[in-house]
């Protein structure tokens, strides 16, 4: 089996010799049949969905066939063959996977970065994705190390038609992508390699060529124990408990009910900042630990009325309650009221940034958070966050 030591050459001159994938002629009076074998159900373990009404899938286009050596057509043969056994396997899946034209997204690590790039790109294509007809399928391929496996996915995305995305640390394997995909016609984009070539020239120096967390790479770094930290401190603060800890906190957030403390609390420790959230209830007096730490450390929450009460009836209706048994928790009139008794605990603290978070994601209140977090402690005259490797 090659693997991802092989040189260059060698996985270059084993991609050439595969023949592209392509429908036998019996199907072309048919609608394909995509088949799908147990490696790439195994492979495809976390799977970002996004679906729509059925469209009619186009025929993926398959280059000419080129001529081929005797080893290579038993090769092809055999993938036929297994591609025979295997169709029964993934029968729940081709039904979903004819609803939209699929992304496939190749990493040698956790796929973490390639895949929330796809995510950032396809927030682009909102106007027109599920329901406007052009809906997409991602498929995460994780921990791909490996020649063979590699190949089996450039196939399997050329007989879907699909588009293949990958970041591959290997520069023998990211040039055996390339080459695989332009001989198969499978478009293609190399998400890390651009980039690393670029800081590589900056630095003067070369890249390692291992993935992050790969054997020979120290991933228990202090930063990693610092997240684990930053997450049980978050956990244990949750809901303004042990508000004697809160000179502890990295940041503090404070709001009414609703408006998203706790996820927002939790995405920002698995970054390695200790979060405690305080909420702010009519009636229950604030914690007075709250007003003596740094002004700097806390921020305010704030969201529109009408959104609120929206969050609360469905988080009311999702615990089992009634409209009877609801009392004042969803009722517009008391909404109101908690965000203006919110608002004038924020005036009375005018060094506390309020933040506005109607309509927005974790991601993106986070990202304010962050940025105005790191202003105020470093005194930058451009905001940015700044971070040393």
């Amino acid at each position: 089996m090659i693997t991802f030591t092989a040189n260059a050459s060698s996985i270059i001159t084993r991609c050439s010799s595969l023949r592209p994938p392509r429908a036998s002629s019996s199907d072309s009076a048919k609608p394909t049949n995509h088949r799908f074998s147990p490696q790439l159900n195994r492979w495809s373990r976390a799977r970002s969905l996004r679906s729509g009404r059925k469209l009619d899938r186009p025929k993926p286009q398959t280059p000419e066939p080129t001529t081929t050596t005797p080893s290579t057509a038993t090769a092809v043969v055999e993938a036929e063959e297994e591609d025979e056994e295997d169709e029964e396997v993934c029968e729940a899946e081709r039904g979903s996977d004819e609803a939209g034209k699929g992304i496939y997204v190749v990493s040698d690590g956790t796929g973490w970065t390639a895949e929330h790039s796809v995510n950032a790109a396809l927030g682009q294509f909102d106007y027109c994705l599920v329901d406007h007809g052009c809906p997409v399928n991602t498929h995460l391929f994780s921990g791909i190390d490996d020649v063979e496996r590699l190949m089996e996915i450039i196939k399997q995305a050329a007989r879907e038609g699909a588009m293949l995305v990958y970041t591959l640390a290997d520069p023998s394997m990211a040039k055996a992508a390339k080459t695989a995909c332009q001989l198969w016609g499978v478009p293609s984009t190399d998400v890390l390699g651009p980039i690393t070539e670029a800081i590589a020239s900056h630095l003067g120096v070369s890249p390692s060529g291992l993935p992050r967390g790969a054997p020979g790479t120290n991933s228990l770094t202090e930063e990693y124990f610092q997240r684990i930290e930053a997450i049980e401190f978050t956990i244990k603060q949750d809901d303004g408990a042990l508000p004697n800890n809160l000179n502890k906190a990295d940041m503090v957030l404070a709001g009414v009910s609703r408006t998203g403390k706790t996820p927002l609390s939790i995405y920002l420790a698995q970054k390695g900042y200790k979060v405690a959230n305080v909420p702010i209830v009519m009636g229950v007096k604030m914690p007075s630990t709250l007003f003596q730490v740094d002004a700097r450390k806390v921020f305010g929450l704030t969201i529109n009325p009408i959104m609120l009460q929206t969050i609360r009836r469905a988080r009311a209706k999702s615990l089992g309650f009634n409209e009877d048994t609801m009392s004042n928790y969803s009722e517009m009139g008391h909404v109101r009221m908690e965000l203006e008794y919110a608002r004038k605990i924020f005036a009375q603290n005018p060094a506390w940034p309020v933040i506005e978070v109607t309509g927005k994601a974790i991601e993106e209140t986070a990202a304010v958070v962050l940025r105005l977090y790191h202003d105020r402690r470093q005194k930058c005259s451009m905001p940015r966050i700044s971070k040393r490797y």
